[in-house]
């Protein structure tokens, strides 16, 4: 503690790691939520069913609560890089700033200018109007991942240009977008964002289920987001592993410091996977460890005895100092996916032998429980997930270019201490007054006597 207090580095990061921390976890949603909405009003406008337009609108309340959230926190975000982040801006300006602003003007106001008519224009334009702005805001809010993660993997896999006056020059746009950790990161990232949102929609229409508020209506939506998740929880813990083998390929300490795997195995001997560890950075070794052999030869080269890099064979200021965090967080991660992984097996069962009717889901007070708890587990994947990204490419801001030590303001340590309070008050505040809303919204829950909208009639019924 005396130490973060005393070094204004230390605490500029620790202020990036709060706001953007907490910023996540509003997009998360929004993302998400907006490919449920569309499939919602695909659904509805083909079939006609009321219940799928009043799922729209139900949900739509708190997709409009998560998008004023995420406006609000994101914008101090870019204000940090020309605040405590001067000397990485001038740095990386060229491309950093250009990306920052193609995700503004071309994600932000996508998503903005149609969201609108998605809240409020459905008895003000044609269904077809409508539908369409619901996929421009869907696609906004995915355009704005994608320029996300394009920028933040530049940072893991710098490409696309040289050095000069200490300032990266953008020598081809494509090489520098399409870095090496771009397309495995932003596949991650975006299916994240449908996992933790189809989890949170399941878990409350669960609780709704449960509590025997309108079972019927949110039996639909449970079962939507459960048809969803069965095909994207697998999905994600495919991605994973293509992720993982990105980073031992283009960030190796990093690897090593996931796995807490100090000493490269020699040739034709396997590299042991440390199930649990204790690494102890001043000794180089783990205080203990329980290992499965030849594991993370597998995992980090699909061979029995391929080569893995351990922490000892880069120089110490080159290593990550976290390592102990970076290995539980990853691990974390990774037990939530295949818990996620379990509950979707359970449900399957579940549906098989006739209990998702609404006769009998009602007799499932365990799995809707467990379905309750799941909310908030994908909220913590992401944030480990961001954890050991960010931790594992420590020491380094712009990885292999420029140091973290290197990029910050020269600012005094009570300026940055006076700025990290204020935003830590003012975001317990808006914590307070999210939940506030959101409570209100899921204690009201749905309006089942709003007048339907009418259907453009000269483009037939149910037409888009």
């Amino acid at each position: 503690m005396e130490q973060l207090f005393s070094d204004p580095i230390l605490l500029a990061r620790v202020q990036f790691a709060f706001t953007a921390f907490f910023h996540i976890l509003w997009p998360i949603l929004t993302i998400g939520m907006s490919i449920f909405l569309l499939v919602i009003e695909l659904i509805w406008l083909k079939t006609r069913d009321p219940d799928y337009y009043y799922h729209a609108r139900f949900w739509s309340k708190l997709f409009m609560l998560n998008f004023t959230m995420g406006v609000v926190t994101g914008i101090p975000l870019e204000f940090e890089f020309g605040t405590n982040w001067t000397r990485f801006s001038s740095f990386s300006g060229e491309f950093f700033g250009n990306v920052l602003g193609f995700e503004g003007a071309m994600a932000f106001m996508l998503e903005a200018g149609f969201l609108g008519i998605m809240l409020f224009g459905w008895m003000r334009v044609t269904s077809g109007i409508h539908f369409f702005s619901t996929c421009m805001v869907m696609l906004g809010a995915s355009l704005s991942a994608f320029w996300i993660l394009v920028a933040n993997s530049w940072m893991q896999t710098p490409a696309g240009g040289h050095i000069e006056n200490g300032r990266f020059l953008v020598d081809n746009y494509f090489d520098a977008i399409f870095n090496p950790n771009m397309p495995p990161s932003f596949s991650h990232m975006w299916v994240a964002c449908l996992e933790t949102s189809l989890f949170v929609i399941g878990g409350l229409s669960a609780w709704y289920i449960h509590r025997g508020r309108h079972p019927a209506f949110f039996l639909k939506s449970f079962k939507v987001a459960f048809i969803a998740a069965a095909a994207i929880a697998p999905l994600q813990i495919i991605l994973g592993d293509v992720q993982g083998r990105d980073i031992y390929l283009n960030q190796p300490v990093k690897g090593a410091a996931i796995e807490a795997h100090w000493e490269t195995n020699p040739p034709g001997s396997g590299a042991p996977w440390n199930m649990l560890a204790w690494p102890d950075k001043e000794r180089e070794k783990n205080a203990w460890e329980i290992q499965l052999p030849n594991v993370l030869s597998i995992l980090a080269t699909t061979s029995l005895d391929g080569q893995v890099l351990g922490l000892k064979a880069f120089p110490v200021n080159d290593r990550p100092t976290e390592i102990g965090t970076i290995f539980y967080t990853f691990r974390v991660m990774v037990g939530i996916g295949f818990f996620l992984l379990g509950l979707m097996l359970w449900t399957l069962l579940a549906w098989v032998k006739g209990k998702l009717t609404l006769e009998h889901i009602g007799d499932n007070p365990l799995l809707l429980r467990s379905w309750v708890c799941a909310i908030p587990l994908g909220y913590l994947a992401t944030e480990c997930g961001w954890t050991v990204r960010e931790l594992g490419r420590q020491p380094w801001v712009v990885y292999g270019m420029l140091r973290t030590a290197d990029a910050a303001s020269p600012l005094p340590v009570t300026g940055v201490a006076v700025s990290l309070t204020a935003f830590v008050a003012v975001y317990l505040f808006l914590t307070a007054v999210f939940l506030l809303f959101a409570a209100r919204i899921v204690r009201k829950g749905p309006d089942l006597t709003m007048t339907l909208p009418r259907f453009d009639l000269s483009a037939g019924n149910g037409a888009l």
